[in-house]
């Protein structure tokens, strides 16, 4: 098992765009597999290869608890978006022992490809839909501290002075 460091949240890498994935070959398939199980390791139920040093448009999810089936998705994006909000409680292993209420669409349909290269479309809700926004997120350079309201970021900066928001 190959243990990827993650990246904590004033590291540049996790405020950069990521490239899509051109070509699926043993390298991004190996990516893929390290990434869940560095995931599952952390405890985890979501990781984006930015928060673990690379730009490269890929995520694995956890999108069932109980039987800890692992998705990984590459060059993930969301279709839809229901237009229900909920807010949530969220937290991300680039910021350790910290738990934002978050703000996002309840249900969400997302495409991308498995590591065979086949396409995969989801429609989801709940905390699925939750980490699937989260981690797409990633991807774009958008961290869990943007989606904070003025008052919401005040609170966390005087909290968490050193976090760059």
């Amino acid at each position: 098992m190959a243990m990827l460091e993650i990246k904590k949240f004033n590291e540049p890498v996790l405020r950069k765009k990521c490239k899509e994935v051109r070509k699926i070959d043993k390298k991004i398939k190996k990516l893929v597999v390290d990434m869940a199980q560095t995931m599952e390791k952390k405890i985890g139920i979501g990781l984006a290869a930015p928060q673990v040093g690379v730009l490269k448009r890929i995520i694995v999810v956890r999108t069932y608890l109980e039987n800890r089936l692992i998705l990984g998705l590459i060059n993930p994006k969301i279709l839809k978006k229901s237009p229900e909000l909920e807010v949530d409680e969220e937290g991300c292993l680039s910021f350790p022992d910290i738990f934002l209420k978050i703000k996002r669409a309840k249900e969400v349909e997302v495409e991308g490809l498995d590591i065979d290269g086949k396409k995969i479309r989801l429609k989801t809700k709940g905390l699925v839909a939750r980490v699937l926004q989260h981690e797409i997120d990633h991807l774009d350079g958008i961290l869990f501290t943007k989606r904070l309201s003025f008052f919401q970021k005040l609170k966390f900066k005087l909290k968490h002075p050193s976090t760059k928001l």
